[in-house]
């Protein structure tokens, strides 16, 4: 079939469609339901019986369902500005330190079941998620509250422990989802697929074997927000591998693809030039890394994880393994966010054997070092294999590492690397807001959703407070800075590349420039039927 490329740039803050002479409107569109493919599973299990818990669920793909039917005080649609009044009518600090927090309901606020929401909902939804502290960390965003007080039936005031810029950004997350008290026992998890709340839509999942297949989305019709959706149904249809669902969206049983599309596909569809099928291409806040269960044999020793910084040439795996589609990484901050600073190119300049290996000889580390990389097999993309092929590689080569490679499905990996049973493994981050302390606080500070025993006590009693003081996210450089430099010394994490992201669309759907944003936050209401080009 032949296809034509769409490449839509993106600036932070700002994302710009470059479709001419566009159909459809902002009214909601007619015709049959659109479908969305993914590789995103959704699996219940001994170790996840509650994926779809606004208290438990912490990665893109469970957080991609909540964002279409859990609603939030806050929301960022369409990318990467601040967050707006989403289920608040305003919000906003009442004290000039940052440590109060005010939110007023619009009025007649309803679930999608018609009962009406009042701001103890609001109060019970937030206080469960911090009281129950799923194993998932999510609730760790809302840590720095401490307490959550109502007046009247629509003011919701937050008490926080400390100064915090970024609160209102966290008010946008699916933790902070309003949940029926009804339907949502306040002392434990809901198992199973079940999701009740006020957003733009309500869920009815197919489920086979404890997962997901398809996932309806249904237009709600008590929704009251920001959000104007342009379709009365939206399916999500999960797919095994990113072949089927490419092969899917050629038959049509498809109209959109999203994440996650092989880099062949991507090279396939960007170098046709006629079509029914677009290729969007933006920039993407995803990010890949090597974490350390710093406790472990033989990672242990720091001289071991500074020694594979020093070795890694994420040149050389980006060009291999992803091309054009990613960019090396060197701070676990990306490179387009505001606080950014290359830390680990800073300290170990370009790749080299003799350095790495000087390292480890100071230390007394008797090479070569024996250590197992783990991936997931089914969570990030066809990708994740080569790329460790690759690691391996690298590290192999040397001499001074003897490798091996061990890939696990998401639903085995992720309870593994929260047990703390692998010493050295990989993962991406999504994040949960766009800013700097988004992509350090989640892996460095108390309760880090790795449960990582890597603890530094500059950065978690003075340099992240000092940086969420400042509301000028400019100001709190020299903090993000400091941070990203013990980082880059201690190795606790090893950030790796930063990719771009990518939707396959048909013609005649409108507003597949707008499916993901920044953050790979699916957007289904955006989606309509017409013309698109």
């Amino acid at each position: 079939m032949n296809r034509k490329t769409l490449v839509l740039p993106a600036v932070l803050g700002l994302l710009t469609p470059v479709l001419a002479a566009c159909g459809g409107s902002d009214a909601e569109s007619g015709g049959d339901a659109i479908v969305v493919g993914t590789t995103d599973r959704f699996t219940a299990s001994s170790d996840t019986p509650a994926p779809l818990d606004p208290a438990y669920a912490y990665d893109v793909g469970t957080w991609n369902i909540l964002r279409q039917t859990v609603q939030t005080l806050m929301a960022q649609p369409r990318g990467d500005g601040e967050p707006e009044p989403e289920a608040a009518q305003n919000c906003h600090f009442t004290d000039t330190g940052n440590e109060r927090y005010a939110c007023t309901l619009r009025e007649d606020l309803k679930f999608a079941d018609g009962d009406p929401i009042t701001a103890e909902d609001v109060k019970f939804s937030i206080d469960r998620a911090r009281s129950i502290k799923a194993d998932s960390g999510v609730f760790a965003l809302l840590s720095n509250i401490q307490l959550v007080e109502t007046k009247g039936d629509r003011e919701v005031i937050f008490h926080l422990n400390g100064p915090d810029a970024t609160f209102p950004y966290k008010l946008s997350t699916p933790v902070a989802g309003i949940v029926n008290p009804d339907d949502y026992d306040k002392k434990k998890l809901r198992d199973g697929f079940d999701v009740d709340g006020s957003g733009p839509y309500t869920l009815k999942a197919e489920v086979k074997d404890n997962e997901i297949t398809e996932a309806v989305f249904t237009k709600n019709p008590n929704y009251k927000g920001l959000l104007k959706p342009k379709n009365g149904e939206v399916v999500l249809r999960s797919f095994d591998d990113a072949d089927a669902m490419g092969t899917a969206l050629d038959k049509g049983d498809i109209d959109l693809m999203t994440r996650t599309m092989t880099p062949k596909q991507i090279d396939e569809f960007s170098n046709s030039s006629a079509g029914d099928i677009d290729l969007i291409e933006t920039s993407g806040l995803e990010i890949r890394y090597l974490g350390f269960n710093t406790d472990a044999s033989p990672v242990k020793a720091k001289a071991v994880r500074q020694s594979m910084a020093q070795l890694i040439d994420r040149g050389a795996l980006v060009s291999k393994v992803y091309g054009t589609q990613a960019e090396p990484l060197f701070s676990l901050v990306p490179a387009s966010i505001t606080g950014h600073s290359n830390s680990f190119f800073n300290k170990y300049g370009e790749p080299s054997k003799a350095k790495a290996k000087a390292i480890l000889t100071g230390a007394g580390i008797t090479t070569p070092v024996k250590l197992t990389l783990n991936y997931t097999t089914d969570h990030y993309g066809a990708a994740t294999k080569p790329e460790f092929e690759q690691l391996r590689k690298q590290l192999n080569d040397s001499g001074l590492f003897d490798v091996d490679i061990k890939g696990a499905p998401w639903s085995t990996f992720q309870p593994a690397e929260r047990k703390g049973e692998y010493a050295v493994y990989g993962m991406g981050w999504f994040p949960d807001f766009p800013d700097a302390d988004n992509y350090l606080s989640p892996f460095l500070d108390k309760d880090n959703f790795l449960r990582s025993p890597y603890a530094n006590n500059e950065i978690r009693a003075t340099l992240l407070p000092e940086s969420r003081r400042e509301a000028d996210r400019l100001t709190a450089s020299d903090s993000l800075t400091g941070i990203q430099d013990i980082v880059a010394d201690d190795v606790p994490v090893l950030p790796l590349w930063q990719g771009n992201q990518y939707v396959a669309v048909r013609d005649d759907v409108t507003g597949g420039e707008y499916a993901l944003n920044s953050a790979s936050t699916l957007q289904l209401w955006e989606l309509g039927r017409g013309m698109s080009g």
